[in-house]
């Protein structure tokens, strides 16, 4: 028997950090940006730890494997761009383009040799193999393997070694267009930057569309400036009408001309000076025509589709502002409740990004680490449970709400039922009272003190109008989860009664009730 396949579970994030984790063999940096493929499925059976790949054997996520994809994405423009242009122009095929290919294809033979050394992921048990003669089987037998090596086989210059001459034969044109299986990797890496959060989803799409739409025009342009150069009366071409010579015109004269062609086609504005003069050209052009009708349905739909998607929180807004005038002036509201109401939905769009709805789809575990970092210390401050155990306030934490009130919105209304009390983290609010229909100023709070928690504690209807001042955030402690935390009575239930005793009670006799 020989030495069992070893094989490397698929990276796992640790604890310390959801986000990032580090393999000795490779670096996650960012899980957005690591292929779907690579995350197990439901249900997956996944070995304990991070087993480390055999030796000369690359991670698919590796960091430096990535930075060598991204520089053979640079060689595929340039491959997708020359092909068709050495299809056109002779010349540049056997001129200055020559060692460029040369080198351009040298890089690419490295690539098929590295793929040798990439491990895969096997999909049945979304193991990582490293396997050096499973990973060579694989990729011999995929179709990748054959293409890889006809688009990076410099045919036309091996025949030139092997002759001793330099040949124009225009098959060696249309061999070099197997380099645009190499186009794939183009669609690979802009799939992988739309989904990295580290850029702008809008931008990277707009830049494929503008290279899509540029490789269309290039290479229409170019094919058809070859069926001009090769067509029996070069009189009766598109450009030969215009430019009797046009043979002996320089390289960028023509392309010129096509790439003019090519893009007014596109855009169907029609033609005044340049149009098929023979029927391959028009047949050529008919189907062009066609091409471009999916083209620019497939542009502007997703151009539309951005446009839209990167105004819909405004256009949500406004219906939310309009819904809310519209009920105001049917049930004929107040002035002052009216610009409460529109106050507050300004708000809640305003600061989507810090509302509470962020985090429903987030864990439990990860929402009560998060309400732990950013509440815990401003509930030690407050004076009701200074002094209290860590497991209480950790408990207390996990149920936490954060909210913002714009000015002058009520946060309590006085003799309601009390469902909640609140801790100010930032801003202010008033402490008001109603006697005999009049208003009554009281007191201000501000962070860390607190509001509601009088009719909480005693179960009785609010005593107090709480009114925000300015822009203020609280959180919200719910008053049945601080019942259950305090039942049955503990030492921490029992310093918080103090508390309440010390502080409170003085503070509302001061005040000139007689509730407590």
């Amino acid at each position: 028997m020989g030495k069992p396949e070893a094989r490397s579970p698929v990276p796992v994030p640790e604890t310390r950090s959801p986000m990032y984790r580090r393999q000795a063999s490779g670096e996650i940096r960012n899980l957005a940006s690591v292929p779907s493929s690579l995350l197990p499925a439901f249900g997956s059976v996944m070995g304990e730890g991070s087993a480390q790949l055999r030796r000369f054997v690359i991670a698919p996520y590796d960091r430096r494997y990535r930075v060598w994809q991204v520089f053979l994405v640079i060689l595929v423009v340039y491959s997708a761009w020359s092909s068709p242009f050495e299809l056109a122009f002779r010349k540049v095929a056997t001129g200055s383009f020559q060692p460029v290919d040369l080198v351009v294809d040298a890089f690419f033979s490295v690539d098929i040799i590295l793929t040798f050394f990439v491990a895969y992921l096997d999909k049945s048990t979304y193991l990582l193999v490293d396997d050096h003669n499973k990973i060579a089987l694989r990729y011999v037998t995929h179709l990748g393997f054959p293409m890889d090596i006809a688009s990076t086989i410099p045919f036309q210059t091996i025949y030139g070694l092997i002759t001793g001459k330099v040949h124009h034969d225009q098959v060696f044109g249309f061999l070099n267009l197997l380099r645009l299986w190499r186009l794939r990797q183009v669609s690979v890496f802009f799939s992988r930057l739309e989904k990295d959060t580290r850029f702008s989803y809008f931008w990277t799409r707009t830049f494929k569309l503008i290279c899509v739409t540029l490789f269309a025009v290039h290479s229409a342009g170019c094919f058809y400036f070859w069926l001009a150069t090769h067509y029996h009366d070069s009189y009766n071409t598109w450009i030969g009408f215009k430019v009797h010579d046009f043979k002996d015109r320089s390289v960028w004269f023509g392309y010129t001309y096509s790439v003019y062609w090519s893009l007014v086609t596109l855009t169907t504005v029609g033609y005044g000076d340049l149009c098929a003069r023979n029927n391959v050209e028009k047949v050529f052009t008919i189907f062009y025509m066609l091409f471009n009708i999916g083209l620019i349905a497939y542009l502007i739909g997703n151009m539309t589709n951005l446009i839209v998607h990167s105004a819909v929180r405004t256009f949500a807004m406004r219906d939310a502002i309009n819904n809310i005038l519209r009920y105001a002036s049917k049930n004929r509201l107040p002035e002052g409740l009216k610009e409460q109401m529109l106050a507050h939905m300004t708000l809640k769009f305003k600061t989507a990004e810090l509302q509470q709805e962020v985090l429903e789809d987030l864990p439990k575990a990860i929402r009560s680490a998060i309400a732990q970092h950013l509440f815990c210390s401003t509930l030690e401050n407050t004076y009701l449970f200074k002094g209290v155990s860590k497991d209480f306030i950790l408990q207390l934490v996990s149920e936490l709400k954060a909210e913002y009130f714009p000015p002058k919105v009520d946060i309590i209304i006085q003799n309601e039922i009390p469902t909640d009390f609140y801790v100010i983290v930032s801003g202010a609010v008033d402490v008001l009272a109603y006697k005999n229909g009049t208003e009554q100023f009281l007191s201000k709070l501000g962070p860390p003190e607190m509001a509601g928690e009088l009719g909480v504690i005693f179960n009785i209807p609010q005593p107090f109008t709480v009114r925000s001042k300015r822009l203020s955030q609280v959180i919200r402690i719910s008053h049945h989860h601080f019942k259950q935390l305090l039942q049955p009575p503990t030492d921490d239930g029992k310093k918080i009664l103090s508390n309440f005793r010390q502080v409170t009670v003085t503070r509302f006799h001061q005040c000139g009730h007689s509730c407590i």
